[in-house]
């Protein structure tokens, strides 16, 4: 199973990639549909890549354990920060945090990776998901 997350992460990352390598700076500051612009999208995904990092190093310490978390406070408050991270570093963030990730899951064991699917939160083994939603509604703006 861990190696179906893989893939599916290394599928999204190159296409995260490819957009990143053609953004522009006004491109950055289109508003999609729900009210965030291209930036603080991508400034979501880094942050929510980065949670994941974080929480792995964790339980890879100490052993998997679910924990509440409040998705709305937290997406209110990166996108607020994410309109003061200058475009070059934003976009150094988005591919750092996803590369850094996705290295990550490489290399959870089968056990941690059963108590992440059996607590109910694979989503931080499958990146791809969470990158490809969003790549998805940031592709159709810039199609537009």
């Amino acid at each position: 199973m861990l190696s179906d997350y893989i893939e599916e992460n290394k599928i999204e990352l190159q296409r995260l990639l490819r957009l990143l390598a053609g953004l522009s700076e006004a491109q950055l500051n289109l508003k999609l549909p729900n009210g965030w612009t291209v930036a603080s999208t991508l400034a979501h995904l880094a942050f929510w890549d980065s949670y994941a990092l974080a929480l792995f190093q964790g339980w890879e310490r100490s052993g998997f354990k679910a924990a509440s978390t409040q998705y709305e406070a937290i997406n209110q408050a990166v996108d607020g920060m994410s309109q003061t991270i200058p475009a070059p570093a934003l976009l150094r963030w988005v591919q750092a945090s996803a590369e850094a990730i996705d290295r990550r899951v490489e290399s959870v064991s089968p056990a941690l990776t059963a108590a992440i699917e059996a607590g109910g939160v694979a989503n931080f083994l499958l990146r791809a998901k969470h990158r490809g939603h969003h790549l998805n509604q940031i592709e159709a703006l810039l199609r537009a």
